[in-house]
């Protein structure tokens, strides 16, 4: 009686553990399906949420090397990272920033990554040089600018030319004409000029330290815009010129025509335009004349300059480099560039004892202007000092230089 009652208590014993595991197994029969359906459903819920964050999910396939490597690094951190930094989702926020999100400790974690961007810089835009073809042209200094144009300024020897007589955009030269009527004119130079909105460049939306409300002198405007060729400065110049702008610019165009400048045409005073063009012979002429007015020759060569503008200094320099050189002495001088007339350069310099006109246009890179002005100086003093003879290369066409 004791052994059989024993048995009974024995299986007594294990009866509500077998009816634990028994409700178990029908549980798990039972919501195992609608647990597989919310699964699925789920990632739509969390794109629902990620697109209210302003995140756009990123689908990522896991190949088999990195289900490998995962799985190697849990086993050796015994497991403890499946566990405790599980990733759920990785989003993208904009265009270049990717958000993980981690479960850890029981807790969401979210890491924002900003992501590198490589820009695919676009074609430069060709110049009306390169659009016409002039960049096939050789010369034997092997010059980067489509035209040049070396003048003895005394005797009217043609050095060196390439192209003189293509007409092109040229940008900031337009500059050297405003300048050289504003000082004609005989304007107070103590009178203030406001920058207003006009002044602004619509077309190539350049910037300016020159703000809309700033108050400068003739005087400082004009030495702005022939030394460091501030656009905003010319075109204020030319707007409160006597007449208006329109005057101006017609002024322009009979001063360019009494100069003897038959392939020039200005439409506005700074050379955003590309409609400002002209010739490498017209602009000899123009620089010539520039060169005779004390004021531009001064301003143009100045290597900085100082305006107070409010309670601030602010500091110019100049746009040509060589101004600063020991090895040069110049006389006046403008650059300019847009991208339709490239770069561009035109100065008085005085070279192996010679007097000289150079101009430079439609040149490629950045510095590829001040390079070829070098070569030309380089090979002035190898082959045209003023003690030596002309080489053949030269050529005497009675080249009429007026002013």
């Amino acid at each position: 009686m004791p052994e059989a009652r024993l048995r009974r208590v024995s299986s007594q014993r294990f009866l509500p553990a077998l009816k634990f595991i028994a409700v178990a197994f029908c549980a798990t029969a039972f919501l195992l399906p609608g647990a597989q359906a919310a699964k699925k459903e789920k990632p739509a819920a969390s794109k629902t949420t990620a697109a209210k964050k302003g995140f756009v999910p990123v689908e990522a396939k896991r190949s088999a090397s990195s289900k490998t490597a995962r799985g190697a690094a849990v086993a050796s951190r015994g497991g403890r990272a499946e566990k405790n930094e599980k990733v759920e989702k990785v989003v993208r926020g904009g265009r270049n920033v990717v958000a993980t999100i981690h479960k850890k400790n029981g807790k969401t974690v979210v890491a924002v990554q900003r992501r590198s961007v490589v820009r695919v810089e676009q074609p430069a835009r060709q110049s009306f040089g390169q659009m016409a073809g002039l960049h096939g042209t050789e010369d034997s200094l092997d010059l980067k600018s489509s035209v040049a144009l070396v003048i003895d300024q005394d005797t009217h020897e043609v050095l060196f030319s390439k192209n003189d007589h293509a007409v092109l955009p040229i940008a900031s030269l337009t500059k050297l004409m405003t300048g050289l009527l504003i000082s004609e004119a005989h304007l107070p130079n103590e009178e203030l000029i406001t920058i207003t909105q006009d002044d602004v460049d619509t077309e190539k939306r350049s910037s300016s330290r020159l703000t809309v409300g700033t108050t400068l002198s003739r005087g400082e405007l004009l030495h702005l815009a022939l030394m460091s060729s501030e656009n905003r400065a010319a075109h204020a110049l030319g707007r409160t010129y006597p007449g208006g702008l329109s005057t101006f610019v017609s002024i322009m165009n009979a001063k360019a025509k009494m100069l003897g400048m038959k392939d020039t045409r200005y439409v506005e005073p700074t050379g955003l335009s590309s409609r400002n063009q002209s010739s490498a012979q017209d602009l000899a002429l123009l620089v010539n004349a520039a060169y005779a007015d004390a004021t531009v020759r001064s301003l143009s060569t100045s290597p900085e300059y100082q305006v107070e503008v409010g309670n601030r200094v602010l500091q110019f320099n100049t746009t040509n480099r060589l101004v600063k050189s020991p090895d040069w002495e110049i006389g006046v001088q403008k650059t300019g560039y847009i991208s339709e007339a490239g770069q561009c350069l035109v100065m008085q310099a005085k070279v192996a004892g010679r007097k000289l006109i150079m101009v430079f246009l439609d040149s490629a890179g950045k510095f590829s202007r001040i390079a070829d002005a070098e070569r030309v100086r380089r090979w002035v003093e190898a082959t045209h000092s003023i003690s030596g003879s002309p080489a053949a290369s030269s050529r005497n066409v009675g080249y009429q230089v007026a002013g």
